[in-house]
């Protein structure tokens, strides 16, 4: 797949339509779909069993749909696997966040993607290029304020937070435009959730578009700018965070509050 180019819409970062997935006899998703501007930080919530991991797998390329379209910078694109999205300028962060605890922070950032040297003779015997990978490295890390204290240090004595900070900050690196994060402050206290939830603010301010998949809505409304709500694998409303409550989001998610689109169970309610 060639390099996306930007399109006509040059507010839209993403946009996914009418997405459908099943396996089997199993709807995963019925009618999906989500619009993503260029630098913000969209919520995506939703129960259990709503479609929210199955649709993050189709945006990051690990499942193929049966159904819709999806458009990055207004370019139609189809993704056969996870290298196709990454081409596109999209990164996922999962929840174990892939890292490798022997490894010290600059050697996970580059992991698979090491840098080799400049002189024809190291390069023809894949040595790589240290120097230069802690200096991009070490920058990166700086411009997004992530507290660790030396990009040598093993990943397995840094905190839950400072792990979680430097997958997030690998795809800033990569020159990803946009990031997908799944429940990142999951593991995380209070003062470590608070670092992670700054970092999402700061790619933002980067110009990073960031699809946020969280069960906190607490922390949802401090960092997002919308949201978009699934039920039953189906997008049933988005809004903006500034108009709303935690508590409205809930009623959304529940189905206590009316949604733009109904779902089976909504037309279950109606008595007749």
């Amino acid at each position: 797949m060639s390099q996306v180019a930007p399109g006509a819409d040059s507010e839209i970062a993403l946009q996914a339509k009418n997405i459908t997935r099943r396996y089997g006899a199993v709807v995963a998703l019925a009618d999906a779909s989500l619009t993503l501007r260029r630098g913000e930080v969209m919520g995506l919530v939703g129960d259990n069993g709503a479609g929210k991991s199955t649709l993050l797998k189709i945006l990051s390329g690990a499942v193929i749909p049966d159904g819709g379209s999806i458009e990055v910078e207004g370019r139609p694109v189809s993704f056969r696997g996870p290298s196709d999205a990454l081409q596109a300028g999209i990164e996922t962060v999962y929840q174990d966040l892939a890292l490798v605890d022997t490894m010290s922070a600059v050697q996970n950032v580059y992991l698979g993607r090491e840098v080799l040297s400049k002189n024809p003779l190291l390069r023809f015997l894949d040595v790589v290029n240290d120097r230069a990978m802690r200096a991009e490295a070490r920058k990166v890390l700086e411009e997004l304020q992530v507290g660790i204290q030396s990009v040598n240090v093993s990943v397995k004595g840094m905190s839950g937070g400072q792990r979680q900070c430097l997958a997030i900050a690998r795809a800033l690196l990569w020159g990803r435009r946009i990031v997908i994060l799944d429940e990142p402050t999951a593991a995380l206290g209070v003062r470590e959730s608070q670092q992670v939830l700054d970092l999402i603010k700061r790619l933002r301010d980067h110009g990073v578009s960031v699809i946020l998949v969280s069960h906190n809505m607490q922390q949802l409304v401090t960092v997002a700018d919308r949201f978009t709500v699934m039920r039953l694998g189906r997008s049933i409303a988005t809004r903006n965070v500034a108009d709303v409550t935690p508590e409205t989001i809930v009623g959304l998610i529940t189905g206590a509050i009316p949604a733009e689109v109904e779902t089976p169970e909504d037309t279950s309610r109606v008595v007749h």
